[in-house]
This record gives structure tokens, sequence and C-alpha cells, in this order.
């Protein structure tokens, strides 16, 4: 038997324009307790519609992890900060993984 995690836990899956803009966003969610860690992973190639147009471009993946009782005010931080119209922001549910890392980002945030 593992070792039960006292609260859901979630991953916050989010693009941004810039390497700059998600270290900024990362960091704010970090000091302000609504996410226990934050990476960012560059170089990555987007295409979508935006605008009735096809777009391409390079954007960055900010990962966020947190409960998933702070998705929403996550998302509002996210969406404050953010240079997108409409940002991607999109919560993933934890269903498993190492307890004690587990329970690490449920004592790291409010």
């Amino acid at each position: 038997m593992g070792t039960k995690i006292s609260h859901d836990l979630c991953v916050v899956y989010v693009t941004t324009g810039s390497f700059d803009e998600a270290k900024t966003i990362g960091k704010i969610l970090v000091e302000e307790g609504l996410s226990a860690c934050v990476n960012i992973i560059g170089g990555m190639h987007s295409i979508y519609r935006w605008q009735g147009k096809t777009q391409t471009d390079e954007e960055f993946i900010l990962i966020a992890k947190t409960r998933s009782n702070l998705i929403k005010p996550v998302t509002a931080k996210i969406k404050e900060c953010h240079s997108y119209e409409c940002p991607c922001v999109v919560a993933i549910p934890i269903i498993g993984g190492n307890p004690k890392f587990l329970n690490w980002i449920n004592e790291q945030v409010k």
C-alpha cells in the first residue's frame, strides 16, 4: 500500500510566447504559494488556428505542480500576467507517482 496523499494534485500546462514571460509567470506562481514548482521547456513549435488563420509560432511550455483546489486562482493569476488574449491553461490530474514528492507538492502550496 502506498502513502495516501491528503489533497488531489494536478499539473497545469501553459504555453507562453517567450522564456522571459514563462519565467516571470512561474516565479509569481511559486512566490505566491500557488505552485510548488514550475518547469519551463523551450523550443516547442505550435501550429494553431487563431482568428480564422493558421498560425505557426515558437512557444515555451510552463508546467506548474499544484493542488486541484487551486486551479481557479492559478488560472486567474496566469491570465492576469499573460500577454496572450486567450492563454492556454490546462489542468491535468496527477493520478500517482512518488509519494514523497507528491507530499512535498502538497506542503509547498497554500
